[in-house]
């Protein structure tokens, strides 16, 4: 971390709102530009969040970002006259090439995603509100494509998850999938896919990190 970037986070952390200021007001044109990037960097990038990526990823595609835990990660105002609100799901996805090997079986961007905890309990919660799903690739924190699809495409792939790990007997109380996971390949040939958002420059100079299927439909 940036030293001075450091310094900022500890005197945050751990001192007066006024003796902060005064350090960021010591501070030069050019080094708080550097200290934002490298604070900017590091949030983007961050392994064990995601907030940062979903709030670019909501926002570019036209709906306010939720920030609570629980819920949609964003809503948007309904065009018909008194319509609820239309709700989003997103599920960026983060490519890091440092140190990255694709013949060693690295992961790709494949427009994946996975739910958390999942059940048919909330499937059936899920469909009910038919949130939009958006699906979004990042390489080194910086965006290259936002996929919009409505989730009902999803339930026969999640059905089939359900089935499979409770099959027909009712779920035990308590007892959940950890991760309902899908791909490119569960939504792929549906006519409610849209590209919100595609950088074709970036994907094609990022060829390699992307499933092949998927990098072919973005550039078609």
């Amino acid at each position: 971390m940036n030293q001075d970037l450091a310094q900022i986070v500890m005197y945050y952390a751990t001192k007066p709102h006024k003796e902060l200021s005064e350090l960021i007001l010591s501070k030069s044109k050019d080094n708080l530009i550097s200290i934002l990037t490298d604070l900017l960097t590091s949030y983007i990038n961050d392994r064990n969040s995601s907030t940062l990526r979903e709030f670019v990823t909501v926002s570019i595609a036209g709906y306010e970002h939720h920030t609570q835990k629980l819920g949609y990660n964003g809503f948007k105002q309904n065009s018909t006259i008194g319509g609820k609100p239309i709700a989003c799901e997103a599920k960026p996805k983060n490519i890091q090439t440092e140190g990255y090997d694709a013949k060693k079986s690295k992961p790709k961007l494949n427009a994946e995603g996975s739910f958390n905890d999942y059940h048919g309990g909330r499937l059936e919660s899920d469909m009910k509100e038919n949130p939009f799903i958006l699906s979004s690739g990042f390489v080194d924190g910086h965006l290259l494509y936002i996929l919009e699809f409505p989730f009902a495409i999803l339930r026969h792939r999640l059905s089939k998850l359900i089935e499979k790990r409770f099959g027909a007997d009712v779920r035990p109380s308590g007892e959940y999938i950890r991760s309902a996971s899908f791909n490119f390949s569960h939504y792929k040939d549906s006519g409610d896919l849209k590209i919100i958002y595609r950088n074709k420059e970036a994907i094609e100079s990022n060829k390699k990190y992307f499933n092949r299927d998927l990098y072919l439909f973005l550039l078609k």
